[in-house]
Formats: C-alpha cells, structure tokens, sequence
C-alpha cells in the first residue's frame, strides 16, 4: 500500500499500528514504551490494546495468536456487545491478512504517538489558559515534544560491568575542597543534586560561588541562576573568588583580573532572575536556549531554589517546595550535570553551634531528594574570628554525621575547610558551652573588681 495512505494517520494505520503490536514482540516492546491506549481514535482498537496489556502485566510474556483468540472470547464483558464484536471482528480480520507497509508503520509510530500526545497537550493548554497557568502550558507541551526521546535503554548489569569501575560514569565534578572531594568521590556528579543549607548571612551563596569558581577553574562549563543578587555582583563575586582580590579592591586591579580571567580554561554564565518570578521551567526553557547553542553545561548553580516560583500553585507551601527541589534533581538527570543550590534554616539554626537537617526551612521532605547535603554553621563569635563549621549532613556516595573546621574570609570569598578533628555534635556543644560559661565567669569578675581585671 502506498504511503500516502498513511498520511494522515487515519483508521488503516492505526488498525495496522495494533496488528503489528500483536504479532511482533520487539515492536510491541517498543511501542509501549510511549503507546498511550487514548492516542488510537477508535474504541474497539483500544479495548484491543488494552486486553494485550494486561495479558503482558499478569502473564509476564507477549500474548500468541492463539492466547488472544482465547482471551477476547473470555475477557470482554465489561465492554457493550456492539464494542466486543468490533474487538472480535477486528482479531478475526488482521488474523488472516498479513499486515500492510510494516515497514512503514514502524518508521512513523513514534511520530504517530507524539502528535497524539501533541494534540492532547494543545488541548489540555487551552483550559490551562482561563487560569494564566503560562508555566503548566509550557510544561505540558515540552513533555508531549519529548515524547520517545530517550533512547538509553538502561544499565546491563553484566554486560556494563566495567562501567561501574569508571569515574567518568559519574562525570564528578570537583568542590576544590580536598576533604570534601575525598568523601563524595571526588565531587557531585552527573544527575545530582547538592544542597547548602545555612541561616542568612553565614554564606550559603558564597560557597554557591566557590563551587562554581572550582568548576570553571577545572575547565567545566557553568550556569548560576541568582534569583537575590544582581548578576554583576555575582559576577563580581567570582572575580575576587578566582584572583583572590578583596571585594573593595578589584576596581585597582581591572587589568590583572581580566588576564585572568580570560585565561580560564571553562565558561560561566549568569543570569539573573527576580525572586519569586520564575520557577524550574522558567530555568528549563533558559537551559534549552544555552544547549541549541552549543553551551552545555556541566553544573547548574540555583542561588537559590526557596527563592524559585512553583510551577504550578500547591495548597500547602511545604509540597509545592518539595516539587521545586524535585524538579531541581530532575533537570540534573535531563542535563547530565550536577546541580548545587541552598536551602534557608528556620530560627534554630541561627545560633547553632552545628546545623542539621532538622534546621531546614519549610519543608523537610526536600531533604530526600538531595544527594548530597551540607550546612555551614557560624555563631557570631565565629564570624569575628573567621571561623565556622561545615556539618555533612547527608551524603549518597559516602560518609556522613562529619564536622569540619573552616576559614572563611567574606572580603575576598574565601573557604578553606579544615581536617576533622573527629568532634561529634555534643562534643562541639559541650566545647561551646564551656567557653560561654568561662567568659561569664570572666565577665562577673571583672565587675566584681569594679572593671579591674
């Protein structure tokens, strides 16, 4: 039969469509992978494929000829007569004619499935636009555009043994912290989510901005969504982080910072978002304009991801910033790239000695998403001294419940993290309790003496 036939995707390919999902296995594997029963136009073809699914759910194996005969003669009475003799009418039919163009019909069912999911999607956005839903339309129509697009067909477990042995499967990407990098396997990789979580003021975008510095410095591809800061700040942020020149001093150094700058082996890109005006898809659609021009990235930075709109309105907070962390992860597995973001802690959190993940702010289920969490402790002793304490708080590729010591200097966007001297938690709580009890005591003392020491 001539293709022309097939043009329009009418009652003849589709009848050949679940002809060929019957009698050829491979195809029907195939197929199911983006086959939605709603996508055929005609009730007794999905009632058809609808019996072939679930012979494959119950049975775990393909239905023969022979197998279907027996089953729509038994198996359809929840369906009205007229529909059971199109069904039994249709099997009698395709069982004695072999099917027409099959080479065809395969070439062009996955472009058949994506503009059913196309059409369902347009008309599903028509209803989305009464409530200016923008996000959900975009949302709904990028899915029905992917429709098949994978076609990675999984990990075998044997026959990609070797794989599991490689760190390039990872792709890591360093954090430039040596302590931190020896316990995540040498950094997050591809498909991961890291999450900073710390109080305002104590550095979550500073060290949002050392872990990008690190990346491009390594000659990696980066994107830093800022959704707080404008993106010359940021940008000015890394300047003093690359060169190690003081925030207030980089207007005397112009020339130095822009020969370094220039020399960097990877690239960077800032953009900026007003908080609370764009959400995941907002980012996504940015991404999609980057990669159809070459640029894809290697790490995603969102400083940060409270600050982001969800995507579509939630009655509770909690559920709606649980998605957005969702979908943070999700674009990581989409892009293959790691991506790094910050949480804000509740009250708890702002004196805390070391923050844990019961400090977290709104919503402690994005917790779970997470494959790798940190927070950054500083009490205000410890901001005077420069001093802090970064707490894994949770870590997929490695140890966990570990204290480390840090420097950080804010004028020039300085980090250093320290070795573990092995503290626990109470152990840090009891050295701090001790030292406020010894300035009390110091403190009465001096009063006593009338100020004299």
């Amino acid at each position: 039969m001539a293709k022309e036939n097939f043009s329009q995707y009418g009652k003849e390919f589709q009848e050949t469509l679940c002809q060929l999902v019957l009698l050829d296995r491979p195809f029907a594997d195939q197929i199911f992978e983006v086959l939605n029963i709603n996508f055929l136009e005609l009730k007794h073809l999905q009632v058809f494929i609808k019996v072939i699914q679930k012979y494959r759910e119950k049975h775990k194996t393909h239905p023969s000829e022979v197998a279907m005969k027996s089953v729509l003669r038994t198996q359809l009475n929840d369906e009205p007569d007229s529909v059971q003799k199109l069904v039994r009418d249709y099997f009698a039919r395709i069982h004695k004619t072999e099917p027409l163009d099959t080479e065809y019909i395969k070439d062009t069912s996955l472009d058949f499935c994506r503009k059913q999911k196309l059409k369902e999607a347009m008309l599903k956005s028509v209803r989305l636009l009464k409530s200016s839903s923008f996000d959900e339309i975009s949302q709904v129509i990028n899915e029905a555009l992917k429709l098949g697009a994978d076609s990675d067909f999984g990990h075998d477990y044997l026959k990609d043994f070797e794989q599991r042995f490689l760190i390039k499967t990872r792709n890591p990407v360093r954090t430039g912290w040596s302590e931190i990098d020896r316990i995540t396997n040498q950094g997050l990789g591809a498909g991961e989510l890291g999450v900073v979580i710390a109080p305002t003021g104590a550095g979550k975008s500073m060290a949002l901005v050392h872990l990008g510095a690190q990346a491009v410095m390594d000659g990696k591809k980066v994107v830093y969504y800022t959704l707080e800061l404008a993106d010359t700040v940021v940008g000015s942020r890394f300047d003093s982080c690359i060169t190690n020149v003081p925030l207030g001093s980089l207007f005397d150094f112009h020339d130095e910072i822009y020969e370094k700058v220039e020399a960097l082996p990877g690239q960077l890109v800032v953009k900026e978002y007003p908080t609370k005006s764009s959400s995941v898809i907002t980012l996504k659609n940015h991404l999609e304009k980057l990669c159809n021009r070459g640029f894809k990235p290697d790490v995603i930075i969102v400083d940060y991801a409270d600050l982001l709109r969800p995507s579509s309105a939630l009655r509770e907070k909690r559920h709606e910033l649980e998605t957005i962390y969702e979908q943070l992860r999700g674009m990581a597995q989409e892009h293959k790239c790691c991506v790094w973001t910050a949480s804000q802690t509740n009250r708890s959190g702002l004196n805390a000695e070391v923050i844990t993940m019961e400090s977290i702010s709104e919503a402690f289920n994005k917790c779970f998403v997470a494959d790798f969490i940190f927070s950054i402790s500083r009490t205000a002793e410890d901001k005077l001294n420069n001093q802090g304490r970064i707490f894994i708080a949770k870590n997929r590729n490695g140890v966990d419940g570990v204290i480390y010591p840090i420097f950080m200097n804010t004028s020039n966007i300085t980090i250093k993290v320290h070795p573990s001297t092995g503290e626990t938690i109470g152990e840090v709580k009891k050295e701090a309790k001790k030292r406020q009890e010894k300035k009390l005591v110091t403190l009465y003392k001096k009063n006593r003496n009338g100020g004299k020491k």
